[in-house]
């Protein structure tokens, strides 16, 4: 058998002369594999006397343990070398501006529902909500209005095909139903904001086929137009964040609230510039009234007992008023760069006490 002493020295010899792992895993093939120079003469051990074939195997493994540690060395050498020369020529400009990354944001309309929900809900109102397609009954007939109201009229609402029954139905020309349809299931005391989408057939630069409203009911036995105003004064200096804030209210006619009142802000006209919360001009932003007695009795309240205030607002018209929104029609443009422009962080979520908007 081959002298094993200077197999090892030739074997470890070759291990510290392999310059790369490529070149270190020929020489362990070369040595350990099947058909390597120590396998070889492992195969050949069965050729020799007990005694022999003992004293043989035993100094080839410690050959073959020798030879496999220097390969485990030198193979952890070789792959800190390789690491080395790796991060010698991959470098990282630590000073070039990153990758822009894409961040949702929250829109207008989504920010300013939050809002109204933070500042009435701090007064005590909780949300309500209801369908959008509605019968002739809760968009009109309960609400007190007429047939020959110009409401009704379809150059100003969407009708759609009539129900089984026979009764008209519609998409929903304002939020006003929730109104009824709480006040049929509930009983008084009530107090409920009611925001979603309604429907108009009218389209401009001031107008959309679809757009958002809130409303506000609250029913009592001792509710009263102070009360009315006392909410609403709150309400438009907590929205706008001007503390002396000028509100008005104006009488007006809504065939659902008897008195009725539109509701005015204080601002400034000039050059072409709107300022709210300073000058001696007004600014129309929401109707409002008493709850007319003969909508409590169409729902089954009692007029002699309860008594309620109602209110509403576009919620595109006040979002554009507060954050500067020129145009209603680009709220539904799908524009990433005016969402950029116009949204909101997403966690900023809108407190009283924390800030609306920022």
């Amino acid at each position: 058998m081959q002298d094993l002493n200077q197999l090892r020295d030739e074997l470890l010899a070759e291990v510290q002369g392999a310059g790369d792992l490529e070149a270190l895993d020929r020489t362990r093939v070369a040595a350990l594999g099947k058909k390597g120079r120590i396998t070889e003469l492992m195969k050949q051990l069965g050729a020799l006397d007990g005694e022999a074939r003992k004293e043989a195997g035993q100094a080839l493994n410690r050959v073959k343990d020798a030879v496999a540690e220097a390969l485990d060395q030198r193979k952890a050498g070789l792959a800190d070398v390789a690491l080395n020369t790796r991060l010698a020529a991959e470098r990282i400009d630590v000073s070039l501006p990153p990758r822009p990354e894409g961040r949702g944001v929250i829109h207008p309309i989504s920010q300013v529902l939050d809002e109204l929900v933070a500042i009435f809900g701090e007064m005590g109102f909780s949300v309500a909500e209801g369908p959008d397609i509605e019968d002739d009954f809760h968009n009109f007939g309960a609400l007190n209005i007429p047939p020959e109201h110009p409401a009704r009229q379809e150059h100003d609402t969407f009708y759609l095909p009539d129900r089984a029954d026979g009764a008209k139905m519609v998409l929903r020309t304002h939020t006003s139903p929730v109104q009824i349809r709480t006040m049929q299931k509930t009983t008084p005391p009530i107090r409920i904001i009611a925001p979603g989408r309604t429907y108009r057939s009218d389209h401009d630069a001031t107008h959309s086929p679809m757009f958002h409203q809130v409303e506000g009911l609250v029913i009592d036995e001792k509710t009263h137009m102070g009360h009315l105003k006392g909410c609403l004064i709150e309400f438009c200096r907590a929205f706008f964040g001007v503390d002396d804030l000028p509100v008005r209210f104006r009488p007006s006619y809504f065939p659902f609230t008897e008195p009725s009142a539109e509701v005015d802000i204080g601002c400034t006209r000039k050059g072409g510039e709107l300022t709210i919360g300073a000058g001696d001009d007004w600014l129309e932003i929401l109707g409002s009234g008493m709850v007319h007695p003969r909508v409590l009795e169409n729902c089954g309240i009692d007029s002699t007992k309860y008594q309620g205030f109602a209110f509403g607002m576009g919620i595109e018209r006040i979002a554009m008023l507060k954050y500067g929104i020129p145009d209603l029609r680009t709220f539904y443009d799908s524009d990433l760069r005016w969402l950029k422009h116009y949204g909101f962080v997403p966690l900023d979520v809108p407190t009283l006490t924390g800030g609306l908007a920022r």
